[in-house]
């Protein structure tokens, strides 16, 4: 592993730049998504809550809506998680607009805000990458991590085209085997 360090230590302080103007664009995109999207929710719901709390929400589609609770969480509460929500996808209109909720709200909240915050004053960020954290002996990036934005999802392929190579330069993915 000792060879790769001086890699490793040159792309830290090379960062990656962004284009912090399409991270704006894109974020006030989700941001006027989720909005639409709150008010559509509440619509559907015949009242106004706090979509993020899940004891607020498990209240109106198990209480309010009348939709069954496939489980219980070990609190006793009906069950908002994800796994639970995409069960009930389909039996409620409400349940699809909170399930794309949950995706835009974690693209803006996990990407789009925090991502551009951690631009030095080159436009760049600078993670810290990781060489001897992983069982697999895989790389791994920390502060911020670039390594979880989605490349199956549309959103994630919108975010992942804000990262500029430099002049004639082109990204590369590259893996060990």
């Amino acid at each position: 592993e000792m060879p790769l360090l001086p890699v490793l230590a040159g792309m830290e302080q090379s960062g990656v730049a962004i284009d912090a103007a399409a991270f704006r664009a894109f974020l006030d995109d989700v941001q006027g998504r989720l909005d639409q999207l709150t008010a559509h929710v509440y619509e559907l719901a015949g009242t106004q809550f706090n979509i993020r709390s899940a004891q607020q929400l498990g209240d109106v589609l198990f209480n309010g809506l009348g939709l069954p609770a496939p489980r219980k969480t070990k609190g006793g509460q009906a069950s908002t998680s994800q796994q639970t929500l995409e069960k009930l996808a389909g039996q409620h209109p409400v349940v699809d607009s909170i399930l794309q909720y949950r995706k835009l709200e974690k693209m803006r909240s996990t990407y789009l805000e925090p991502l551009p915050r951690h631009a030095g004053p080159d436009g760049r960020i600078h993670t810290t990458f990781q060489n001897m954290v992983t069982a697999t002996g895989r790389l791994s990036s920390t502060d911020p991590n670039l390594q979880n934005i989605p490349v199956r999802t549309e959103l994630g392929s919108e975010i992942r085209k804000m990262f500029v190579p430099r002049e004639g330069w082109i990204f590369v993915d590259a893996d060990y085997s």
